[in-house]
């Protein structure tokens, strides 16, 4: 199904590997506590990725060894282990083909004008920074565990003072050699299947659309999605609306069981059953049932969802700085959901590939723990 050759480039010097490698560009808010600390960092990543001069602080990096050069293809082989579990991926060159030849599989919607700014960086650099988190059904994960046999080439854990769900990670990574008899057993067996977009929509279409041979994708078989809450000002108070509903009152803010939504004011927790389950596979999803059957009394609509003004989005994981953001007034209520599930998922990318305009709704999954970029910085090469 899927090509995939190994990796060239570069990648950071054993001795900077935690302050060279960064969180995604995507969750670093401009003007927060993590983009300052992260600046602070001169070795850092972000300097390229969300920096004003990013080709400088990218030859910077290098004059400066914190990146070295790795001209022979290989794989890494990427262990993660927060708390007592753990994920292990591997990082590829995929080849880049349309979504049409359905290799590439996404779930979401993905717009140009998104990606103006990442393809910028890559034709500025040559390089691409950050990968695609992409799911694959092939039996990786025992290909990959022989790999673990070896000492790591990078072993550490990521200070990012706990202001990222990042931070505190043990990170351990193994190089495979393309050549290598493991390192064709992995690229026979990621051969297998399909790859389904996780998480990075817009790091692929920036690689479709710049137009490259391969993009940068970390892909695994082992994937566990949080929730995506939400914090909300709607039009419309919900202290003038709670009358209509059928609340039942809880201790505190949680997360809910499927078809359920877990409210917080100022006033309390509350629970809320979905009235209608639809069998389609979009419009049963508990984000779907809660945009037709709560937002509407909210005075709310579609266009507002990514309105920073009626919505800010948090992982399950923030779920207290969810509720503190309604205890300092800022919200008027926050919304825990149930996870979707990884087969809901599937289900809904699988359904796209005969109809297109079959999406998973915006914000409504988040994969967790994120991958870091910097782990490797891949050498593209243009169609």
């Amino acid at each position: 199904m899927v090509a995939t050759i190994g990796l060239t480039g570069l990648r950071p010097a054993p001795e900077q590997v935690a302050l060279v490698t960064a969180p995604p560009y995507d969750v670093i808010k401009k003007g927060s506590e993590l983009e300052a600390l992260l600046a602070a960092r001169s070795q850092s990543l972000y300097h390229v990725t969300l920096g004003e001069r990013p080709a400088e602080a990218f030859a910077r990096l290098r004059s400066e060894a914190a990146l070295i050069a790795d001209d022979e293809p290989a794989y890494y082989v990427y262990e993660q282990r927060f708390g007592a579990e753990s994920r292990t991926g591997v990082f590829v060159a995929a080849e880049v083909t349309p979504y049409a030849a359905k290799q590439i599989i996404r779930h979401e919607k993905t717009f140009d004008d998104k990606v103006k700014g990442r393809i910028a960086l890559a034709r500025a650099t040559d390089h691409t920074f950050g990968p695609v988190f992409a799911l694959t059904r092939a039996k990786i994960g025992a290909v990959l565990a022989k790999a673990k046999s070896d000492a790591p080439l990078y072993h550490f854990t990521t200070d990012l003072q706990a202001l990222n769900d990042l931070h505190g990670i043990e990170s351990r990574i193994w190089r495979v050699t393309q050549a290598s008899e493991l390192g064709r057993e992995i690229q026979e067996t990621l051969a297998t299947q399909p790859f389904y977009i996780a998480d990075g929509h817009h790091r692929y279409h920036a690689a479709l659309l710049n137009p490259q041979t391969h993009a940068l994708v970390y892909v695994t078989e082992e994937a566990r999605i949080q929730a995506y809450d939400r914090v909300v000002n709607g039009v419309r108070r919900f202290a003038d609306i709670r009358s209509a509903l059928a609340l039942r009152p809880t201790s505190t803010l949680h997360t809910p069981p499927k078809h359920t939504f877990c409210l917080y004011t100022r006033d309390g927790a509350y629970l809320l059953d979905a009235k209608s389950i639809p069998t389609d596979v979009v419009g049963r999803l508990d984000c779907s049932i809660l945009e037709r059957e709560l937002y509407p009394q909210l005075g709310l609509t579609h266009s507002m969802i990514q309105d920073p003004k009626h919505f800010d989005y948090y992982p399950e994981s923030q779920i207290d700085q969810m509720k503190a953001a309604v205890d300092r007034g800022e919200y008027d209520l926050a919304i825990a959901l149930h996870p979707v599930s990884i087969d809901e998922l599937v289900a809904v990318a699988d359904a796209g590939l005969s109809n297109p305009d079959i999406v998973m709704p915006e914000k409504s999954t988040f994969f967790a723990p994120k991958i870091l970029s910097g782990l490797f910085v891949y050498r593209h090469v243009m169609k």
